[in-house]
């Protein structure tokens, strides 16, 4: 099962990747981590892409591919992955196809968790965090019993400085058009599936795994 994971900044991605995880067994693979794993590793192409993020440059397309033809030929792909954060451009879907082909494999579906921007502007804005474990509230959704104040260790709560309107709006606008061209891509290639994320947590989750079950 071949999985490319899509959703914007707030909607729950990384909750959502993690219980995909559990249920079918297989790696959540983020380009972050890969780009991590490789630089950890020493590769040659971890070697360029490290250079590239020590000089504050965006890490080449052709170094990209790379490390994600590495990353999915190892061991534990062969019995699927999710993918989170590449593609990003139709050329890099283009890419993957050709790598899936080499390793003899298909996309099995593209999943969106799609959440509309008025309301990841309201879970950003709202949210609040324990500046001593590090717990997460919001002040509509899941409030302390004590304003400005952690339930679990009684810590400080505080607003990060980039959970603002502006930013929010911001971040979504750049996310919207650049994911715009690959939902028309994998929408023609009958592959796209979207998926109600304002929905709670449990219920994104079995819709997931109900479109999975059905393709896989």
């Amino acid at each position: 099962m071949q999985l490319i994971l899509m959703g914007p900044p707030g909607a729950g991605k990384g909750t959502q990747a993690a219980n995909l995880v559990k249920k079918f067994g297989i790696p959540h693979i983020s380009t972050g981590d890969m780009f991590r794993a490789a630089v950890a590793e020493g590769t040659e192409l971890g070697k360029q892409a490290k250079a590239c993020m020590d000089a504050g440059k965006l890490v080449p397309d052709d170094v990209t591919i790379g490390i994600v033809r590495e990353r999915l030929s190892k061991d534990d792909c062969k019995k699927g992955f999710i993918l989170d954060g590449f593609p990003r451009t139709v050329e890099q879907a283009d890419a993957l196809n050709k790598i899936l082909d080499e390793l003899g494999l298909q996309l099995t579906r593209v999943l969106n968790i799609h959440v509309p921007a008025e309301d990841l502007i309201e879970r950003a804005v709202g949210r609040r965090i324990c500046k001593g474990c590090g717990a997460t509230y919001h002040v509509k959704f899941n409030p302390t019993k004590v304003e400005g104040t952690c339930d679990n260790c009684g810590g400080e709560l505080y607003q990060r400085k980039d959970d603002n309107e502006a930013t929010m709006k911001n971040r979504l606008s750049v996310y919207e058009a650049s994911t715009k061209p690959l939902i028309d891509y994998y929408s023609k290639a009958g592959l796209y599936t979207q998926i109600d994320g304002r929905q709670s947590i449990e219920k994104v989750t079995d819709d997931l795994s109900r479109v999975l079950s059905s393709v896989g």
